[in-house]
């Protein structure tokens, strides 16, 4: 056989396998740019071919004359293991064999097809036993670790400091429990402090834990942090976290029904009529108008209409925005129902201490209302924030009662909510000059005795889809109240005396009848008798008295 001049036969050989093997992987589709990251790259067979030159491909193919043909090589040590020149290309059966570099999947080489589609947003994780249901459609999970919590591990600190100053002397254990989190998320915190020399160990207790105390370098790092903020209650909630947890428990997807609504007012006479225009509204998670005479149960209905949703909810205590503490778990507003643990030292319960189950807040703001009340507030002495009404309200009800009569112009309210309104979001000021974004979600519910176009224009009106009026009850459902509110009062009902009411103090006089009036009068009968030491009943003339007293400037 003869050789091409210059070139060796294993050269030649090589070259050409290696140009085969590359033209077969890009005519299957596995581009250069694809290939797994450290594969051996063809060797260079010279100079790159001139005009009229062939190519090392079509020598490949086409062999010039006196060469050795490609799918006859000469067995050499450069072509030891190597598959016969005719044969397809044999991919590794071990990609990651020692040599060989993983393949690349980020660039593309077992790239999902472009028309798959996306994988849904995984649900956060749920504590162990717990299932969404409608009354608790979420509960937040125990933190495993520091970073899958998303916690602050400086803020503990911080708070930890605050709180062993505050204290003198405290157990471990109940500075877990001070900040709500796990003992075993803390402990390591605390023999890192022992280790900085600024806490010290004053004694061991029975629970195998020790009582710490502040040394004098751990004192200065305290009142530092005093400078800050004084708050070393429970560990604060990421502000992402807390926007999260709203829109897993909103109100607008649950979409109340006809029985939702009648369970919500079974304690309350109300008109089917009324229900039926009530309902819609309740259903649709937006605001409402509810006006109508006074006395006829605005208020009644607007405190109802959480029972119609879900029972409980999760808020965070104090939400932490970038450094900043915003509380958010009102006692005076809102209704901590916990669920059961079965208590003792080895208690961890399955959900996150850091939030609070409480039911749905129906939160009442009426001719106290200020402007001050609907921003944070700030007090400048612990530099901790207060959390507005419509942020503690999210996912329930917020009621405007006696719309209209507040300390502050109807257009300041106005002006502050017709965004809100319409975006569902609302924008807050922090102390530090922070704007933070939180969501605007419950039942925005005004109450008013007053005409709601002599309140309010044409483009708030429209943020407001339901008005609805609150109407004078029939007689037959005035009467049907005397005898609930007989029960209430603990009056034995008489029909009779009811009938001399209705004939003799409205009817003549075309007096309206109002939803509050059967319960005012039977308590002026009541407070009649008892006082002049007569037996507690229903007369002809205790109702004259009592009407004497009621409707002297009505």
């Amino acid at each position: 056989m003869t050789q091409s001049s210059g070139t060796s036969p294993s050269e030649n050989v090589d070259s050409q396998l290696d140009n085969l093997i590359n033209r077969i992987h890009a005519l299957s589709g596995d581009k250069a740019g694809n290939e797994p990251a450290g594969a051996e790259k063809p060797r260079p067979s010279g100079n790159a071919p001139g005009p009229g030159q062939p190519t090392a491909s079509s020598a490949a193919s086409n062999p010039a004359p006196g060469t050795t043909p490609a799918n006859t090589p000469q067995p050499n040590a450069a072509t030891a293991g190597r598959p016969p020149a005719g044969a397809p290309p044999q991919r590794p059966a071990n990609p990651a064999a020692p040599g060989t570099a993983p393949p690349n999947r980020a660039q593309g080489q077992n790239a999902p097809s472009q028309n798959r589609p996306a994988p849904a947003r995984p649900r956060p994780a749920q504590p162990a036993g717990y299932q969404p249901n409608r009354d608790e459609p979420w509960r937040p999970a125990e933190p495993e670790s520091m970073q899958a919590g998303h916690i602050n591990e400086t803020l503990v600190e911080s708070i930890i400091f605050r709180f062993i100053l505050n204290t003198g002397e405290v157990e471990g254990r109940r500075i877990a429990d001070q900040v709500q989190l796990p003992f075993r998320l803390i402990e390591p915190i605390l023999e890192r402090l022992k280790m900085d020399q600024s806490v010290a160990y004053k004694s061991a207790t029975a629970t195998n834990d020790y009582v710490y105390v502040l040394t004098e370098s751990g004192r200065a790092i305290a009142r530092n942090h005093l400078h800050d903020s004084t708050y070393h209650g429970s560990c604060p909630v990421r502000l992402p976290d807390y926007i999260e947890s709203v829109k897993l428990q909103t109100i607008e997807g649950q979409y109340p029904k006809r029985e939702d609504l009648q369970r919500a007012f079974s304690d309350l006479l109300i008109n089917p009529k009324m229900l039926h225009r009530l309902g819609p509204a309740v259903a649709s998670g937006r605001g409402m108008f509810l006006f109508g005479f006074p006395g006829n149960g605005k208020t009644s209905i607007a405190e109802r209409v959480t029972g119609a949703f879900g029972k409980y909810i999760w808020i965070p205590r104090a939400v932490d925005i970038d450094g900043d503490i915003l509380r958010v778990f009102d006692p005076m507003n809102h209704e901590a129902v916990m669920p059961e643990s079965s208590g003792g030292l080895l208690s961890s319960g399955s959900f996150d201490k850091r939030w609070v189950r409480i039911k749905r807040p129906t939160i009442v703001a009426g001719g106290e209302l200020t402007m001050e009340m609907l921003e944070v507030l700030n007090n400048t002495t612990s530099n901790i924030s207060e959390a507005p009404l419509q942020m503690k309200s999210n996912c329930g009800t917020l009621v405007i009662d006696d719309f209209g009569r507040q300390k502050m112009s109807v257009d300041q309210l106005l002006n502050r909510w017709i965004i809100p309104l319409e975006k569902r979001y609302d924008f807050l000021n922090m102390a530090s000059g922070k704007k933070i974004q939180v969501p605007f979600d419950q039942l925005v519910i005004f109450s008013t005795n007053l005409e709601p176009k002599d309140l309010v224009d044409d483009a708030f009106l429209r943020r407001i889809p339901y008005k609805i009026e609150v109407e004078n009850p029939p007689e037959a459902d005035f009467r049907k109240l005397f005898e609930i509110m007989c029960k209430v009062t603990k009056i034995p009902y008489n029909a009779e005396a009811v009938d001399y009411l209705v004939k003799t103090h409205y009817l003549p006089v075309d007096r309206p009848f109002r939803n509050c009036q059967p319960r005012d009068l039977l308590l002026q009968v009541r407070n009649y008798c008892l006082y002049n030491n007569l037996e507690v009943e229903l007369k002809k003339e205790y109702f004259d008295f009592a009407c004497d007293n009621y409707f002297s400037v009505m």
